[in-house]
C-alpha cells in the first residue's frame, strides 16, 4: 500500500502495488495522475498484477478526465457519489466480482484507453460516537454543525462579533465538533474557495447567500465611502489596500504581522500613515473586519 506523501509522484516503481490511498488534497491533474500510476505497474512476475484499488479521503478523484493544466481550476461541482468528502471512502476499482447492483452503477471514465470504474459509496464523514468512529452522512452532521453554531452564535451579529476577534474566533471554531468539524469546514471551504470561512458558515448556518471575498471589498469600497473620507487621505489609502489583502486570502490577511510588509500597503503610506488617529491601529484595523463583514 502507497499513500501520498510527496515522495509519491515521479520515479517510484513498486510493481506489486495494490492499494493507493489519497489523504492529501490535490488541485493538480497531472500530480494526481502521476500518484494514481504508481499502482498502473504491471506487477512481477510481468502482468501477474490485474487490478489495483484507490482510496480516496479527499475528492481527489474528481481530477480523473481533467485536462494536464499546469495549474488547476478546483472544481466547484459535485454532482453525484463519486465526489467525496474529507475521509470519506471511495470504493473500489475494478474488482473481481461488481460489488455494485442497479441501485449503484459505477461511473466509467476512459483514461489513456483503458475504462476506469469508480464505485461511489456516498457522502459522509467520521466522527466519534459511542467511543467509537463511525461514518454520518454528511448532509446530517452538516445539519448538526449548524445547530452548533447557531447554539454558540444564535445570530448573524454574534458570529461576526466573534469572527473580528481572533481568539474569540479560534475559540468558536473550536467548541463546533474537533476533528470532524475541521474536517468538514475546510471541505465547504474548498468548495467556495472565492469566499472567507465567515460567508461559508453563515450560509450553512442562517441560511445567508455566500459572498466572496471580491463582493465584499467592493461592497465596502462604495458603503465605507463616507466612513474613509473621514480619515487622512494616506489613512484611507493604506485602509483600501488592507482590504485588498482580505480579497487575496481572507480574514487571516489582516492579523498576519507581515500585513505591512505586504507591497501594496507599503506603496500606500504603510504603517505610519495609521499613527495618530483617533482609534488605535488594533481598533482601527478592528473596525475594518466589521465594516467588510457587513450584510
Amino acid at each position: 500500500m502507497a499513500t501520498t506523501v510527496d515522495l509519491l509522484s515521479t520515479g517510484v516503481d513498486i510493481p506489486n502495488l495494490e492499494n493507493v490511498v489519497f489523504f492529501q488534497y490535490l488541485q493538480s491533474p497531472i500530480e494526481f495522475y502521476q500518484r494514481v500510476g504508481r499502482g498502473t505497474r504491471t506487477g512481477e512476475p510481468r502482468g501477474s498484477k490485474l487490478m489495483f484499488r484507490v482510496y480516496d479521503y479527499t475528492n481527489a478523484t474528481r481530477l480523473f478526465g481533467q485536462p494536464f493544466e499546469s495549474r488547476a481550476r478546483p472544481s466547484r461541482e459535485i454532482e453525484d457519489s463519486t465526489q467525496l468528502p474529507p475521509r470519506a471512502l471511495v470504493a473500489q476499482v475494478a474488482e473481481a466480482e461488481p460489488p455494485y447492483t442497479t441501485r449503484s452503477l459505477p461511473s466509467i471514465i476512459r483514461v489513456e484507453g483503458f475504462d476506469v470504474h469508480v464505485y461511489g459509496n456516498g457522502r459522509a464523514i467520521v466522527v466519534e460516537k459511542d467511543g467509537r468512529e463511525t461514518l454520518m452522512p454528511i448532509e446530517e452532521y452538516e445539519q448538526r454543525l449548524a445547530a452548533r453554531l447557531t447554539e454558540e452564535a444564535p445570530t448573524l451579529d454574534d458570529l461576526r462579533d466573534y469572527w473580528v476577534w481572533p481568539e474569540r474566533r479560534r475559540a468558536l471554531l473550536g467548541r463546533l465538533g474537533g476533528d470532524a468539524a475541521v474536517h468538514l469546514i475546510r471541505f465547504l471551504r474548498d468548495q467556495q474557495e472565492e469566499c472567507d470561512l465567515y460567508d461559508v458558515l453563515a450560509e450553512l448556518g442562517y441560511g445567508v447567500a455566500a459572498r466572496s471575498r471580491a463582493e465584499r471589498a467592493a461592497a465596502f469600497t462604495y458603503k465605507q465611502r463616507d466612513w474613509l473620507r473621514g480619515l487622512p487621505g494616506k489613512a484611507a489609502a493604506v485602509l483600501m489596500a488592507m482590504v485588498k489583502q482580505f480579497e487575496r486570502g481572507g480574514i487571516d490577511e489582516l492579523e498576519t504581522p507581515r500585513l505591512f510588509d505586504a507591497e501594496e500597503v507599503q506603496r500606500a503610506g504603510g504603517f505610519n500613515a495609521l499613527l495618530g488617529l483617533r482609534l488605535s491601529l488594533e481598533e482601527l484595523i478592528r473596525e475594518t473586519k466589521v465594516r467588510l463583514l457587513a450584510p
